[in-house]
Protein backbone atom coordinates (compact mmCIF):
# COMPACT_ATOMS: atom_id res chain seq x y z
CA UNK A 1 0.00 0.00 0.00
CA UNK A 2 1.89 3.20 -1.02
CA UNK A 3 -0.03 6.55 -0.44
CA UNK A 4 1.05 9.47 -2.90
CA UNK A 5 -1.14 11.96 -2.41
CA UNK A 6 -4.13 13.12 0.24
CA UNK A 7 -6.06 16.02 -0.31
CA UNK A 8 -9.02 17.32 2.03
CA UNK A 9 -12.38 18.87 0.77
CA UNK A 10 -13.21 21.39 3.61
CA UNK A 11 -16.51 21.23 3.78
CA UNK A 12 -17.13 21.60 7.83
CA UNK A 13 -18.96 19.11 9.23
CA UNK A 14 -18.89 17.16 6.14
CA UNK A 15 -15.21 17.20 5.24
CA UNK A 16 -13.37 14.17 4.03
CA UNK A 17 -10.09 13.21 1.87
CA UNK A 18 -9.18 12.41 -1.17
CA UNK A 19 -6.50 9.57 -0.87
CA UNK A 20 -4.10 8.91 -3.93
CA UNK A 21 -1.49 6.20 -4.36
CA UNK A 22 -1.15 2.23 -5.18
CA UNK A 23 -2.57 -0.90 -3.98
CA UNK A 24 -5.22 0.58 -1.35
CA UNK A 25 -7.83 -1.54 -1.90
CA UNK A 26 -7.07 -4.69 -0.12
CA UNK A 27 -6.32 -2.30 3.04
CA UNK A 28 -9.52 0.25 2.45
CA UNK A 29 -10.82 0.27 5.49
CA UNK A 30 -7.77 2.22 6.59
CA UNK A 31 -8.33 5.10 4.76
CA UNK A 32 -11.88 4.96 6.35
CA UNK A 33 -12.24 8.08 9.01
CA UNK A 34 -13.78 5.94 11.71
CA UNK A 35 -13.56 2.53 12.77
CA UNK A 36 -15.24 -0.16 10.82
CA UNK A 37 -15.89 -2.92 13.79
CA UNK A 38 -19.28 -3.99 14.48
CA UNK A 39 -20.82 -2.17 11.43
CA UNK A 40 -22.76 -3.95 8.59
CA UNK A 41 -20.42 -2.89 5.75
CA UNK A 42 -21.97 -3.61 1.97
CA UNK A 43 -20.00 -3.50 -1.27
CA UNK A 44 -22.06 -2.24 -4.45
CA UNK A 45 -20.11 -2.71 -7.60
CA UNK A 46 -20.60 -4.05 -11.40
CA UNK A 47 -20.55 -7.14 -13.10
CA UNK A 48 -17.41 -5.47 -15.17
CA UNK A 49 -15.02 -5.01 -12.23
CA UNK A 50 -16.74 -7.31 -9.52
CA UNK A 51 -13.51 -9.41 -10.28
CA UNK A 52 -11.19 -8.41 -9.07
CA UNK A 53 -11.53 -4.89 -7.80
CA UNK A 54 -15.48 -5.55 -5.90
CA UNK A 55 -14.11 -8.76 -4.38
CA UNK A 56 -10.34 -7.56 -3.45
CA UNK A 57 -12.42 -4.77 -1.61
CA UNK A 58 -14.60 -7.21 0.24
CA UNK A 59 -12.40 -9.76 0.90
CA UNK A 60 -10.77 -6.46 2.30
CA UNK A 61 -13.03 -5.83 4.75
CA UNK A 62 -13.68 -9.54 6.18
CA UNK A 63 -10.86 -8.99 8.24
CA UNK A 64 -11.42 -5.31 9.64
CA UNK A 65 -13.80 -6.57 12.83
CA UNK A 66 -17.49 -5.80 10.58
CA UNK A 67 -20.70 -7.59 11.57
CA UNK A 68 -21.09 -8.39 8.35
CA UNK A 69 -20.24 -7.75 4.86
CA UNK A 70 -22.11 -7.76 1.81
CA UNK A 71 -22.00 -7.38 -1.90
CA UNK A 72 -24.02 -7.16 -4.43
CA UNK A 73 -22.58 -6.81 -8.35
CA UNK A 74 -24.84 -4.48 -10.82
CA UNK A 75 -25.14 -4.66 -14.42
CA UNK A 76 -22.65 -2.11 -16.14
CA UNK A 77 -23.49 0.69 -17.87
CA UNK A 78 -25.95 4.18 -17.98
CA UNK A 79 -28.80 1.75 -18.37
CA UNK A 80 -28.44 1.29 -14.51
CA UNK A 81 -28.90 4.41 -13.56
CA UNK A 82 -32.16 3.98 -13.69
CA UNK A 83 -35.42 4.21 -10.96
CA UNK A 84 -35.71 0.58 -11.16
CA UNK A 85 -32.17 0.05 -10.32
CA UNK A 86 -32.26 2.16 -7.61
CA UNK A 87 -34.83 0.68 -5.96
CA UNK A 88 -32.99 -2.83 -6.02
CA UNK A 89 -30.21 -1.57 -4.55
CA UNK A 90 -31.93 0.31 -1.66
CA UNK A 91 -33.69 -3.03 -1.20
CA UNK A 92 -30.91 -5.01 -1.05
CA UNK A 93 -29.78 -3.03 1.61
CA UNK A 94 -32.81 -3.03 4.06
CA UNK A 95 -32.90 -6.63 2.88
CA UNK A 96 -29.66 -7.46 5.14
CA UNK A 97 -30.08 -4.69 8.32
CA UNK A 98 -29.24 -1.83 6.99
CA UNK A 99 -28.66 0.59 9.67
CA UNK A 100 -27.35 4.78 10.31
CA UNK A 101 -24.19 2.88 11.31
CA UNK A 102 -23.43 1.17 8.11
CA UNK A 103 -21.02 2.14 5.82
CA UNK A 104 -21.70 1.57 1.83
CA UNK A 105 -18.14 1.08 -0.50
CA UNK A 106 -19.16 2.12 -4.36
CA UNK A 107 -16.71 0.09 -6.29
CA UNK A 108 -16.37 1.32 -9.70
CA UNK A 109 -17.08 4.39 -12.60
CA UNK A 110 -19.04 7.26 -12.55
CA UNK A 111 -22.30 5.01 -13.15
CA UNK A 112 -22.31 3.13 -10.17
CA UNK A 113 -21.36 6.38 -8.48
CA UNK A 114 -24.12 8.69 -9.43
CA UNK A 115 -26.81 5.69 -8.47
CA UNK A 116 -25.54 4.10 -5.14
CA UNK A 117 -24.53 7.72 -4.02
CA UNK A 118 -28.12 8.10 -4.31
CA UNK A 119 -29.09 5.31 -2.58
CA UNK A 120 -26.78 6.27 -0.13
CA UNK A 121 -28.84 9.02 0.66
CA UNK A 122 -31.64 8.20 0.74
CA UNK A 123 -31.41 4.88 2.73
CA UNK A 124 -32.26 5.97 6.35
CA UNK A 125 -32.46 9.51 5.13
CA UNK A 126 -28.54 9.38 4.66
CA UNK A 127 -25.93 6.30 5.58
CA UNK A 128 -21.97 6.52 5.09
CA UNK A 129 -20.92 5.47 2.07
CA UNK A 130 -17.24 5.62 0.59
CA UNK A 131 -16.28 6.36 -3.10
CA UNK A 132 -14.26 3.73 -4.43
CA UNK A 133 -13.76 4.71 -8.40
CA UNK A 134 -12.15 2.33 -10.80
CA UNK A 135 -12.11 4.68 -14.03
CA UNK A 136 -9.80 7.36 -14.38
CA UNK A 137 -13.60 10.10 -15.05
CA UNK A 138 -14.71 8.58 -11.61
CA UNK A 139 -11.32 9.65 -10.01
CA UNK A 140 -11.23 12.93 -11.34
CA UNK A 141 -14.16 14.37 -11.12
CA UNK A 142 -17.63 12.30 -10.41
CA UNK A 143 -16.64 10.63 -7.18
CA UNK A 144 -15.14 13.73 -5.90
CA UNK A 145 -18.36 16.29 -4.62
CA UNK A 146 -21.07 14.61 -3.80
CA UNK A 147 -23.37 14.93 -6.73
CA UNK A 148 -25.55 11.74 -6.88
CA UNK A 149 -28.40 11.08 -9.60
CA UNK A 150 -30.30 8.58 -11.53
CA UNK A 151 -31.48 9.42 -15.52
CA UNK A 152 -35.32 9.82 -16.49
CA UNK A 153 -36.62 9.61 -19.96
CA UNK A 154 -36.79 13.64 -20.00
CA UNK A 155 -32.90 13.65 -19.56
CA UNK A 156 -29.25 12.55 -17.70
CA UNK A 157 -29.29 13.13 -14.27
CA UNK A 158 -32.41 14.93 -13.63
CA UNK A 159 -33.46 13.32 -10.60
CA UNK A 160 -30.55 13.03 -7.36
CA UNK A 161 -29.19 14.79 -4.16
CA UNK A 162 -25.86 16.63 -2.85
CA UNK A 163 -24.74 14.01 -0.38
CA UNK A 164 -20.76 13.81 0.27
CA UNK A 165 -18.93 10.67 0.99
CA UNK A 166 -16.87 10.26 3.90
CA UNK A 167 -13.44 9.53 1.71
CA UNK A 168 -12.43 8.86 -1.92
CA UNK A 169 -9.98 6.25 -2.42
CA UNK A 170 -8.19 6.36 -5.51
CA UNK A 171 -6.00 3.87 -6.30
CA UNK A 172 -3.93 3.59 -9.57
CA UNK A 173 -3.58 0.33 -10.25
CA UNK A 174 -6.65 -0.12 -11.18
CA UNK A 175 -6.24 2.11 -13.83
CA UNK A 176 -3.76 -0.25 -15.51
CA UNK A 177 -6.86 -2.94 -16.46
CA UNK A 178 -9.23 0.37 -17.71
CA UNK A 179 -10.14 0.00 -21.85
CA UNK A 180 -8.44 2.54 -23.44
CA UNK A 181 -11.42 4.41 -24.87
CA UNK A 182 -12.85 4.51 -21.33
CA UNK A 183 -9.51 5.92 -19.71
CA UNK A 184 -9.43 8.38 -22.54
CA UNK A 185 -12.79 9.54 -21.77
CA UNK A 186 -11.24 10.09 -18.26
CA UNK A 187 -9.13 12.48 -19.96
CA UNK A 188 -11.39 14.49 -21.67
CA UNK A 189 -12.44 15.88 -17.87
CA UNK A 190 -8.78 16.13 -16.96
CA UNK A 191 -8.93 18.90 -19.71
CA UNK A 192 -11.78 20.45 -18.42
CA UNK A 193 -9.91 22.12 -15.36
CA UNK A 194 -7.40 23.69 -17.82
CA UNK A 195 -9.99 25.08 -20.07
CA UNK A 196 -11.87 26.32 -16.53
CA UNK A 197 -9.59 28.90 -15.23
CA UNK A 198 -6.22 27.50 -15.31
CA UNK A 199 -4.35 28.34 -18.37
CA UNK A 200 -0.98 27.00 -16.86
CA UNK A 201 -2.53 23.53 -16.24
CA UNK A 202 -3.94 23.46 -19.52
CA UNK A 203 -0.15 24.19 -21.15
CA UNK A 204 1.09 21.92 -18.84
CA UNK A 205 -1.40 19.27 -20.76
CA UNK A 206 -0.38 20.69 -24.10
CA UNK A 207 3.35 19.49 -22.99
CA UNK A 208 2.64 16.49 -20.94
CA UNK A 209 -0.79 15.33 -22.29
CA UNK A 210 0.89 12.55 -24.49
CA UNK A 211 2.99 11.11 -21.02
CA UNK A 212 -0.72 11.15 -19.20
CA UNK A 213 -2.65 9.21 -22.14
CA UNK A 214 0.32 6.83 -21.99
CA UNK A 215 -0.28 5.82 -18.13
CA UNK A 216 3.35 6.95 -17.28
CA UNK A 217 2.75 6.78 -13.15
CA UNK A 218 4.29 10.24 -12.42
CA UNK A 219 2.33 12.01 -15.37
CA UNK A 220 -0.86 10.66 -14.15
CA UNK A 221 -0.29 10.77 -10.90
CA UNK A 222 0.24 14.75 -11.01
CA UNK A 223 -2.75 14.92 -13.76
CA UNK A 224 -5.14 13.54 -11.24
CA UNK A 225 -4.22 15.31 -8.37
CA UNK A 226 -4.19 18.60 -10.05
CA UNK A 227 -7.70 17.94 -11.15
CA UNK A 228 -9.04 16.57 -7.79
CA UNK A 229 -7.26 19.78 -5.98
CA UNK A 230 -8.81 21.64 -8.59
CA UNK A 231 -12.49 20.65 -8.23
CA UNK A 232 -12.28 20.31 -3.98
CA UNK A 233 -11.47 23.70 -4.24
CA UNK A 234 -14.70 24.80 -6.34
CA UNK A 235 -16.79 21.89 -4.42
CA UNK A 236 -15.65 24.11 -1.10
CA UNK A 237 -16.75 27.17 -2.83
CA UNK A 238 -19.34 26.26 -3.87
CA UNK A 239 -20.98 22.77 -2.86
CA UNK A 240 -24.59 22.99 -4.23
CA UNK A 241 -23.93 24.31 -7.41
CA UNK A 242 -25.44 28.20 -6.92
CA UNK A 243 -22.60 29.49 -8.74
CA UNK A 244 -19.25 29.17 -9.78
CA UNK A 245 -19.67 25.50 -9.35
CA UNK A 246 -21.62 25.19 -12.52
CA UNK A 247 -18.45 25.90 -14.26
CA UNK A 248 -17.45 22.20 -14.00
CA UNK A 249 -20.57 21.69 -16.56
CA UNK A 250 -18.18 23.10 -19.23
CA UNK A 251 -19.02 20.62 -22.57
CA UNK A 252 -22.28 19.80 -20.53
CA UNK A 253 -24.92 21.24 -21.57
CA UNK A 254 -23.84 20.12 -25.32
CA UNK A 255 -22.68 16.81 -24.22
CA UNK A 256 -25.96 15.45 -22.04
CA UNK A 257 -27.63 16.70 -25.09
CA UNK A 258 -25.55 14.36 -27.08
CA UNK A 259 -25.87 11.44 -24.60
CA UNK A 260 -29.52 12.12 -24.54
CA UNK A 261 -30.22 11.79 -28.35
CA UNK A 262 -28.56 8.86 -29.15
CA UNK A 263 -30.16 6.89 -25.86
CA UNK A 264 -27.50 6.00 -23.65
CA UNK A 265 -26.12 2.61 -25.78
CA UNK A 266 -23.09 2.84 -25.42
CA UNK A 267 -21.74 4.35 -28.64
CA UNK A 268 -20.84 7.62 -27.04
CA UNK A 269 -19.17 7.82 -23.44
CA UNK A 270 -19.71 10.24 -21.04
CA UNK A 271 -16.07 11.80 -21.68
CA UNK A 272 -16.74 11.54 -25.40
CA UNK A 273 -19.57 13.19 -25.10
CA UNK A 274 -17.80 16.07 -22.99
CA UNK A 275 -14.90 16.41 -25.46
CA UNK A 276 -17.02 17.23 -28.08
CA UNK A 277 -19.29 19.23 -26.20
CA UNK A 278 -16.24 21.81 -24.81
CA UNK A 279 -15.02 22.06 -28.42
CA UNK A 280 -18.92 23.11 -29.31
CA UNK A 281 -19.25 25.15 -26.27
CA UNK A 282 -15.79 27.13 -27.23
CA UNK A 283 -16.78 27.26 -31.05
CA UNK A 284 -20.06 28.85 -30.06
CA UNK A 285 -18.08 31.39 -27.95
CA UNK A 286 -16.15 32.43 -30.95
CA UNK A 287 -19.62 32.25 -32.69
CA UNK A 288 -20.65 35.25 -30.35
CA UNK A 289 -17.35 37.03 -30.31
CA UNK A 290 -15.99 36.25 -27.29
CA UNK A 291 -13.10 34.05 -27.84
CA UNK A 292 -10.42 33.73 -30.55
CA UNK A 293 -9.91 31.05 -33.20
CA UNK A 294 -6.77 30.55 -31.91
CA UNK A 295 -8.26 29.36 -28.80
CA UNK A 296 -10.52 27.20 -30.56
CA UNK A 297 -7.43 25.23 -32.24
CA UNK A 298 -5.81 24.64 -29.38
CA UNK A 299 -8.78 23.09 -27.55
CA UNK A 300 -9.03 20.67 -30.71
CA UNK A 301 -5.48 20.17 -30.91
CA UNK A 302 -5.49 18.65 -27.67
CA UNK A 303 -8.79 16.71 -27.14
CA UNK A 304 -7.58 15.05 -30.99
CA UNK A 305 -3.88 14.54 -29.93
CA UNK A 306 -5.48 12.25 -26.96
CA UNK A 307 -7.89 10.89 -29.93
CA UNK A 308 -11.02 11.48 -28.37
CA UNK A 309 -13.61 13.05 -31.15
CA UNK A 310 -13.80 16.63 -31.55
CA UNK A 311 -17.13 17.00 -33.50
CA UNK A 312 -20.74 15.10 -33.65
CA UNK A 313 -20.00 13.56 -37.22
CA UNK A 314 -17.12 11.78 -35.70
CA UNK A 315 -19.87 9.39 -33.79
CA UNK A 316 -19.88 5.99 -34.98
CA UNK A 317 -22.77 4.56 -35.78
CA UNK A 318 -23.64 7.73 -36.69
CA UNK A 319 -26.22 10.15 -34.69
CA UNK A 320 -29.35 9.62 -35.87
CA UNK A 321 -30.67 12.79 -33.93
CA UNK A 322 -31.87 16.28 -35.87
CA UNK A 323 -30.71 19.43 -34.76
CA UNK A 324 -33.99 20.37 -33.46
CA UNK A 325 -34.01 17.58 -31.46
CA UNK A 326 -30.74 17.70 -29.83
CA UNK A 327 -30.83 21.11 -29.19
CA UNK A 328 -34.45 20.59 -27.61
CA UNK A 329 -32.45 18.13 -24.96
CA UNK A 330 -30.63 21.58 -24.04
CA UNK A 331 -33.55 22.98 -23.64
CA UNK A 332 -34.92 20.47 -20.74
CA UNK A 333 -31.29 20.24 -19.57
CA UNK A 334 -31.57 20.57 -15.59
CA UNK A 335 -29.24 23.68 -15.30
CA UNK A 336 -32.17 25.44 -17.70
CA UNK A 337 -33.51 28.28 -16.02
CA UNK A 338 -37.25 29.09 -16.77
CA UNK A 339 -36.74 27.50 -19.93
CA UNK A 340 -33.89 29.32 -20.54
CA UNK A 341 -30.48 27.50 -21.41
CA UNK A 342 -27.16 28.02 -19.48
CA UNK A 343 -24.20 27.21 -21.22
CA UNK A 344 -20.72 27.45 -19.89
CA UNK A 345 -18.80 29.61 -22.33
CA UNK A 346 -15.13 31.09 -22.40
CA UNK A 347 -13.26 34.27 -23.35
CA UNK A 348 -9.96 32.11 -24.06
CA UNK A 349 -7.93 29.16 -22.46
CA UNK A 350 -8.78 29.51 -18.66
CA UNK A 351 -11.25 32.07 -18.69
CA UNK A 352 -14.50 30.77 -18.43
CA UNK A 353 -18.21 32.15 -17.49
CA UNK A 354 -21.57 31.09 -17.00
CA UNK A 355 -24.50 32.69 -19.43
CA UNK A 356 -27.99 32.63 -20.05
CA UNK A 357 -27.29 35.20 -22.87
CA UNK A 358 -27.46 32.55 -25.50
CA UNK A 359 -29.57 32.90 -29.04
CA UNK A 360 -30.86 29.57 -30.16
CA UNK A 361 -30.02 30.39 -33.62
CA UNK A 362 -26.28 30.91 -32.52
CA UNK A 363 -26.48 27.17 -30.68
CA UNK A 364 -28.17 25.50 -33.98
CA UNK A 365 -25.64 26.95 -35.92
CA UNK A 366 -22.79 25.56 -33.98
CA UNK A 367 -24.28 22.23 -33.51
CA UNK A 368 -24.95 21.85 -37.45
CA UNK A 369 -21.30 22.54 -38.18
CA UNK A 370 -20.45 20.17 -35.55
CA UNK A 371 -22.27 17.48 -37.68
CA UNK A 372 -21.61 18.40 -40.78
CA UNK A 373 -17.73 18.33 -39.71
CA UNK A 374 -16.58 21.29 -41.90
Amino acid sequence: MSILNELNVNLAAQSYKIVIGQGLLRDISRAVPFDLKGRTLFVLTDENVANPYGMTVHDGLKSCGARSVQMLAIPAGEGSKSMAMLEQVVSWMLDHEVDRQSVLFIVGGGVIGDLAGLAAALVMRGMHFVQVPTTLLAQVDSSVGGKTAINMAQGKNMVGAFYQPVAVICDLNVLKTLPRREFLSGYAEIVKYGLIDDPDFFIWLEKNGADVCAGKPESLSCAIAAACEKKARIVEADEREQGVRALLNLGHTFGHALEAAEGYDGRLLHGEAVAIGMVLAFELSQRMGLCKESDVERVIAVIAAAGLPTRINMIFPPLQASVKEIVGYMMHDKKAVMGNMVFILARGIGRSFISADVVIDDVEATVIHSMKGV
